[in-house]
């Protein structure tokens, strides 16, 4: 073989390999950028999400915080006949929640929602009425069932429905003026700007 041949064979071969090399280089070029554009869209989506969920993460917080900072506020508080603190929450339009605070412990709470509440805490009895008023008082209390005499004039019919789940019939001097019933919790009436309790035992006081 001449010499210009093998010049010739070995400029084709070193053509074909520089080629080879140029289109392999290409590719890797292309596979690289085609990755850095998914790893540059990927963060960025990421970041998009994980901004959105920070967001409404944020506004339920807000929300909550905004509830919890209305019911830690009473609308004011009061002094029971016990010495006890009454925190009275204003939580709507005839809405009324009330907690018996002593030393920073709640013993008790009470919740009028348009209607009148009641309570009998040990021996007190509390109501607190659909405007948020409220009145409390010690002793005077009857074990129904039972026709008792209430304070303020009222006669009071307990009857025994249930396990914890008492009725009366309150009577005045024309017959019946109201009933209430205490199921499985106590409950309250504003009889005419006196006070009545029946609790889920059967007890039964009023005050003037």
């Amino acid at each position: 073989m001449s010499s210009s041949t093998i010049v010739r064979t070995a400029r084709r071969r070193t053509l074909r390999v520089a080629a080879a090399a140029l289109i392999a280089a290409a590719g890797l070029s292309l596979t690289a950028c085609s990755g850095s554009d998914t790893a540059g869209t990927k963060p960025a989506a990421a970041a998009e999400s994980s901004s959105a969920g920070a967001q409404g993460s944020d506004a339920k917080v807000d929300t909550k915080a905004g509830v919890a900072n209305k019911a830690a506020s009473p609308s004011r508080t009061e002094t029971l006949v016990d010495g006890s603190t009454a925190e009275i929450y204003e939580l709507g339009d005839q809405h009324y929640l009330l907690k018996i605070v002593n030393d920073g412990d709640v013993l008790a709470t009470l919740e009028a929602n348009e209607h009148d509440a009641g309570l009998d805490a040990n021996g007190m009895f509390v109501v607190m009425t659909l405007g948020g008023e409220v009145r409390s008082w010690m002793g005077g209390g009857h074990q129904g069932p039972g026709t008792f005499r209430l304070a303020g004039g009222w006669t009071a019919k307990v009857t025994k429905i249930g396990d914890l789940h008492y009725r009366a019939q309150i009577l005045g001097f024309e017959g019946e003026v109201a009933t209430i019933e205490a199921n499985q919790q106590d409950t309250g009436l504003d009889a005419n700007g006196g006070s009545i309790v029946l609790s889920a035992g059967g007890v039964i006081s009023a005050h003037e």
